[in-house]
C-alpha cells in the first residue's frame, strides 16, 4: 500500500491491494486522480452529511462501517476526496514562502487522506465483492482518477519546489528517512513526466487516461470470462473422482445458475491449471475443463482480451519511450531490486533449462504410469498431468491429498496454525469481533492485541470463493499507521477456497494451507509497520521485495511445532500420524519441475511483452502466436505444461506486476536464504520473531530493500538454498 497519493498513485499498483502468492490475481491497477475536478464544485449535497465514507467511523481504529456503506456512496466520496486533495496541493504549490521540507514534502505527505481512504475501501470491495454498480463506477472513474494524478504529478509549480529541495538536499541536514523521502518524491515526479514539455505532458495524460480505462476493462472482462467459462456436466458420473462435497457444490452451482436438475457446474480459478484435474478420472471431463481454462479471453466475443493486452503494451511502451527508456521493462525495473532487464533475463534464462529438464523427467515418470494403468495408453497431455502425477506421488510417498485434507480444517488452520505461530513469534493475540460489520457474511473480523494487551488493529479474513470475487489470494489495507499521521492498521486477507455445502467442514489442500500462511505474511507486514512517513508504511517496498516476508512466513506452516498444533482430524481430534506427516514433508519437492516451469514460463511471457520495442508489438490477432513463439524460443516447448497464466488472463502482467512477475522467485532467493538463517541462528521463538519484526516487518520502505535484508541476515543472499529447496541443485 502506498500512501500518500502521489507516490501511491504513481506506483502502478492496485490502490489498497497488496500482492500475494503465486495463486494471486492482482487486479488491474486502480486508476488515479482527476483534472475534471478543477471545474467549479457542485452545490452542497445532503450526501456529504450522510455518506459514511466521508464521516469518522463509529468503530475503533477507524474500522470501515461496512453496514452503512452502499455502492452509491463511492462516486460522490471520490469526487469530494479529489476536490479536497487538489485544494491541498494548490496551497502547497502556490505557497509564497520559499520551499522547505516542512512546507512542501511534509504537507504533501498529509494531503489527500480522504481520497486515499475512499480508494482503499473501494478497491477492496471491487476485488472481494463487486457488483454491476461498482463496476460501472470503476469504468467511469478510472480515467478521471488518472487525470487527477496527472494534474498533481505534472504541476510545474509543485515540481519546482520539489526540485529545488532535491538540488539542495545535502545542505538540508535531513535524517536518513527524511532524505530518502525527498529523493523518492523527486524520483516519482520525474518518472511521472514532470520534466516533459507541455506538449508531451498532454500526450502523457491521454496515455494514462486510456491505460486506466483499459486496466478496468481488462479486469472486468477477466472476471466475467472466468464465470462464463464454467463447465457444465449433465451427470455425476462425469465428475467421478471428486469428493461428494465437491460434487454437491457443483450441483448447487448449477441450481444457482438456473440449470435443470441433474446438471453440475465446475467453476474455474484464474490460473491455467484447475484443482479438479487432480481428481477427475474421466479424461474427457479433464480435457473439457482444461481447454475451457486455457482458451479464456482468446475465443473472440465480448470478453476477448487479446486486443486490450496489445494496446496496453503499446501505450506502456510509448510512455516509457517518452520518458527516456527503451521499453516498459526498462522503465519498470529501474526502481526494483533487480535494477535492469539484463539481471532479470539472466536469472530467468539460467533457471529455465534446469526447470524444464526436471519437468521432462517428471513427465517421463507420469507417462510410464499412464502406460502401466491404462488399457489403451495415450500420450501425456496437459489435462492429464495432475491426475497421474497424483498416482506417481502415491507410489513414491504412499499417500494422496485425500488422506491429509481431513487434518486441515480451515478454521483450525487459522486459529491453531496461523494465529498460534504469530503469538509464539511476535507475542500478539487475536480475538474475534462478531460485533463489527462486514461486507459479506463469509468474512470474519479479528482484533489484534500486542503482548502487553494493547490493541494493535484489526484483521479481516475472507477465504471463500464467489462469483463477485476476483480469483487468487491477496492482502489489502483499509488503514495504515505512521508516526506522522498516527492511526492504526486494518488489513484483510483473501483466498478463494471452494465453499462446501451447508453444515460440512471446509477441508484445505496443503497448497491452500501454505497460501493462508503466505497471505498472513503480508498481513503482519501491514500490521507491524512502524515508520514515520506514510509513503514508506506497510508494504511500500519494491515489487520484487514485497513477496519476501510473506514467502518466509510459509516456513511456519510446516514447522513441526506449528504443524503439530493444527494438523488434527476434524472429526476425531487425533493428530496427524507422524508417519503420514513425514511423508507429507518428504514430498514437498515432488513435482517441483512442473511448478517451477509453469511459473517461469509466465515470467518469461511478462518480460517478453514488456521488452518489446514500439515497432514490434503484435496486434490482438497475433497475440497468441506471439506467446507460442516466445515460449518455444525460451525453451518452454513442452506441451504438457502451459504457463501458469496465459496472456489473455494474465492479470499480474496487466496489473501491478507489469514486467514484475519474476519477483516471486527473485524474492524466494531471499526467502530461502532467510529460512536457512533461521535454522542456523534462530528457532520458532520470540527472539527470532522479534528480530524479523524489528529488521523487516516494521521497516516498510524506509530503507533500501537489500539494506533491510542485510539488517536481518547479516550477509549477502545465496542462490543455493533456493535450488536445494526446489530440488534443482544437482539437476
Amino acid at each position: 500500500m502506498k500512501t500518500p497519493l502521489i507516490p501511491f498513485f504513481l506506483a502502478l499498483a492496485s490502490l489498497g491491494l497488496v500482492a500475494c502468492s503465486q495463486s494471486d490475481e492482482p487486479a488491474a491497477p486502480e486508476p488515479v486522480v482527476t483534472e475534471a475536478m478543477t471545474q467549479e464544485p457542485a452545490e452542497s449535497s445532503p450526501v456529504e452529511s450522510v455518506n459514511p465514507l466521508l464521516a469518522d467511523s463509529p468503530h475503533p481504529h477507524g474500522f470501515p462501517p461496512f453496514d452503512q456503506i452502499e455502492s452509491s456512496h463511492f462516486k460522490p466520496a471520490m469526487e469530494q476526496g479529489m476536490e479536497e486533495h487538489l485544494a491541498e496541493i494548490e496551497v502547497i504549490a502556490n505557497n509564497a514562502a520559499s520551499p522547505s521540507f516542512e512546507n512542501t514534502i511534509i504537507e504533501m505527505e498529509k494531503a489527500g487522506q480522504t481520497l486515499q481512504y475512499v480508494m482503499r475501501v473501494f478497491s477492496a470491495r471491487v476485488g472481494a465483492h463487486t457488483n454491476d454498480e461498482l463496476q460501472a463506477i470503476q469504468r467511469e472513474m478510472s480515467s478521471r482518477l488518472a487525470a487527477h494524478s496527472d494534474a498533481i504529478s505534472l504541476n510545474p509549480a509543485l515540481f519546482a519546489r520539489i526540485e529545488s529541495l532535491y538540488n539542495d538536499r545535502e545542505s538540508l541536514e535531513l535524517d536518513a528517512e527524511s532524505l530518502r523521502l525527498l529523493e523518492r518524491y523527486h524520483r516519482n515526479f520525474v518518472r511521472a513526466g514532470a520534466q516533459l514539455s507541455e506538449e508531451q505532458k498532454e500526450e502523457l495524460k491521454a496515455i494514462n487516461a486510456e491505460l486506466a480505462q483499459l486496466g478496468t476493462e481488462f479486469s472486468q472482462k477477466v472476471l466475467a470470462e472466468v464465470n462464463d467459462s464454467a463447465v457444465v456436466f449433465d451427470s455425476a458420473e462425469a465428475l467421478d473422482g471428486l469428493t461428494e462435497s465437491r460434487i454437491a457444490t457443483a450441483a448447487s452451482e448449477a441450481s444457482d445458475r438456473g440449470l435443470d436438475e441433474g446438471s453440475y457446474v465446475v467453476t474455474l480459478l484464474n490460473t491455467s491449471g484447475q484443482p479438479p484435474l487432480s481428481s477427475l478420472s474421466n479424461r474427457e471431463s479433464r480435457e473439457r475443463i482444461h481447454t475451457a481454462s486455457l482458451t479464456r479471453g482468446s475465443r473472440g466475443g465480448e470478453n476477448d482480451t487479446t486486443g486490450i493486452v496489445s494496446r496496453v503494451v503499446e501505450l506502456r511502451t510509448r510512455r516509457a519511450n517518452m520518458l527516456g527508456y527503451d521499453t516498459h521493462a526498462d522503465y519498470s525495473l529501474e526502481i526494483q531490486t533487480a535494477e535492469n532487464v539484463d539481471n532479470v533475463n539472466e536469472m530467468l534464462s539460467g533457471l529455465a533449462p534446469v526447470a524444464v529438464a526436471s519437468a521432462r523427467r517428471e513427465g517421463e515418470a507420469i507417462q510410464a504410469k499412464i502406460n502401466e494403468v491404462e488399457d489403451n495408453p495415450f500420450d501425456l497431455a496437459s489435462w492429464d498431468w495432475d491426475y497421474y502425477a497424483g498416482m506417481v506421488k502415491q507410489d513414491l510417498y504412499d499417500f494422496d491429498d485425500s488422506q491429509v485434507r481431513p487434518y486441515f480444517e480451515m478454521n483450525n488452520v487459522l486459529v491453531n496454525g496461523v494465529f498460534f505461530s504469530a503469538e509464539r513469534l511476535f507475542g500478539v493475540t487475536f480475538e474475534e469481533r462478531p460485533d463489527l460489520p462486514t461486507y459479506h457474511p463469509d468474512t470474519q473480523v479479528w482484533e489484534v492485541f500486542e503482548e502487553d494487551g494493547s490493541s494493535l488493529g484489526f484483521f479481516i479474513t475472507d477465504f471463500y470463493a464467489r462469483p463477485s470475487k476476483r480469483g487468487g489470494a491477496w492482502m489489502n489495507s483499509y488503514r495504515v499507521n505512521s508516526g506522522l499521521l498516527g492511526g492504526s492498521p486494518v488489513v484483510g486477507n483473501h483466498l478463494n477456497v471452494p465453499k462446501p455445502p451447508e453444515g460440512e467442514p471446509t477441508l484445505l489442500t496443503w497448497d491452500e494451507v501454505t497460501t493462508m500462511f503466505h497471505e498472513f505474511g503480508h498481513a503482519v507486514h501491514g500490521l507491524f509497520s512502524d515508520v514515520h512517513y506514510p509513503t514508506f508504511a506497510a508494504t511500500s517496498v519494491p515489487r520484487d521485495f514485497v513477496e519476501y516476508p510473506s514467502q518466509v512466513y510459509e516456513v511456519w506452516a510446516s514447522w513441526p511445532e506449528v504443524l503439530s498444533n493444527y494438523a488434527e482430524h476434524y472429526e476425531t481430534g487425533e493428530p496427524i500420524p507422524t508417519e503420514l506427516l513425514n511423508r507429507v514433508m518428504e514430498s514437498e519437492i515432488f513435482n517441483e519441475g512442473f511448478r517451477t516451469t509453469e511459473y517461469l514460463a509466465a515470467s518469461v511471457l511478462d518480460q517478453a511483452w514488456h521488452q518489446l520495442g514500439a515497432d514490434d508489438i503484435p496486434s490482438g490477432d497475433e497475440a497468441m502466436a506471439f506467446e507460442v513463439r516466445v515460449l518455444d524460443e525460451a525453451g518452454f516447448d513442452y506441451d504438457p505444461i502451459p504457463p501458469r497464466y496465459r496472456t489473455p488472463y494474465f492479470s499480474h502482467m496487466m496489473g501491478g506486476y507489469s514486467a514484475g512477475y519474476y519477483s516471486y522467485i527473485w524474492s524466494e532467493v531471499l526467502d530461502a536464504d532467510s529460512v536457512l538463517w533461521i535454522r542456523e541462528n534462530g528457532d520458532f521463538d520470540r527472539e527470532t520473531g522479534q528480530h524479523f519484526r524489528d529488521t523487516i516487518l516494521s521497516q516498510g520502505g524506509s530503507k533500501p530493500a537489500m539494506e533491510l535484508y542485510m539488517d536481518f541476515a547479516g550477509r549477502e543472499p545465496s542462490l543455493e538454498p533456493l535450488l536445494e529447496r526446489r530440488g534443482l541443485l544437482h539437476e
